[in-house]
């Protein structure tokens, strides 16, 4: 097992060169000038030239590509953000825990909403109730997040008052984004769970376990859930990873300070090390936790186990 952990964080590092490549490519080719936004528009052609030279935009794309890739390797050194001139961590870290805890909470309430629904409606095929969930499931999968979120606002904040519309000031501030980026996975999760627990349920073991007198709810719970989790899980998995670097909405609407709006802010402004650190950053939290879902299929799965340790 630990040697295939190891393989899997070796793997990170060419994965995490692609990303920060794309990404510096991007920026590179998108038009602005760092100078011109740092300095502002007013400012002399002497001292934006004096600037580029001082932060090495004269530089060809492939020398300042690899001097960043040098920098992180060598000295762990991400730059500092053109916006105001400090590493770009010192950003990054006081915004991540919104984001984490945005993340966290909204696939926490995917996963109470999607497994147990996905269940029942399982177990209850053809039923008015079973019509009704993946009727509700396809409309709010193909519901824009930022629709839901405006709707929540005008609900729950504007009309009834129960709620604020946004920032982080209290723990009813999450509430609603909570709702925003956990029920449109959730709605994945139940239609996932409720595609591969029909297929357990039809197979011969759980015909066997009927035929034998053995409990409904056992069978349901202790034989063909546990068998049907595996896609579950990695529904949940890449949700998980989907939810922590898509959030750029949710946090926009809602005027959360995350990772997600640094994202934006960084690109308006063109500060390349902001953004490319914030996403090497979520690539970084994707790989874990896609790593964290194939542990916990050796975990279900005594075959994958017996696998991982060879």
């Amino acid at each position: 097992m630990a040697k295939y952990v190891l393989k899997r964080l070796l793997v990170l590092i060419p994965i995490l060169l692609g990303v920060a490549l794309i990404i510096f490519t991007i920026m590179d080719m998108t038009p602005g000038d760092p100078a011109v936004r740092i300095l502002g528009p007013e400012s002399s052609i002497e001292a934006r030239e004096q600037l580029r030279q001082e932060l090495g935009l004269n530089q060809p794309f492939w020398v300042r590509f690899f001097d960043y890739i040098k920098n992180i390797f060598l000295h762990l050194d991400f730059g500092n953000s053109y916006r105001t001139g400090k590493p770009v961590f010192d950003d990054i870290f006081k915004r991540l825990p919104v984001s984490v805890k945005v993340a966290f909470l909204g696939m926490l309430l995917a996963t109470l909403m999607g497994l147990p629904l996905g269940v029942f409606s399982a177990v209850k095929q053809y039923s008015g109730a079973d019509s009704f969930l993946r009727v509700a499931s396809t409309v709010l999968v193909a519901m824009p997040t930022f629709w839901l979120a405006m709707l929540l606002i005008l609900v729950f904040a504007l009309y009834l008052g129960w709620l604020p519309a946004g920032e982080a000031s209290s723990w009813k501030s999450y509430i609603l984004p909570t709702i925003t980026v956990g029920v449109p996975y959730g709605s994945k999760v139940l239609r996932m769970t409720r595609s591969t627990m029909l297929e357990e349920i039809r197979q011969d073991y759980i015909r066997t376990a009927r035929s034998k007198g053995v409990p409904e709810k056992r069978v349901i719970y202790g034989h063909a859930l546990k068998n049907a989790l595996l896609p579950v899980i990695t529904t949940i998995g890449s949700a998980f990873g989907a939810i922590l670097g898509g959030s750029v909405i949710a946090e926009s609407v809602f005027n959360l300070s995350g990772l997600g709006s640094l994202i934006v802010l960084s690109i308006k402004a063109k500060d390349t090390p902001s953004v490319l650190a914030s996403v090497l950053l979520l690539a970084v939290f994707f790989a874990l936790i896609m790593l964290a879902v194939d542990l916990i299929y050796a975990f279900i799965d005594p075959r994958i186990r017996a696998k991982y340790s060879k």
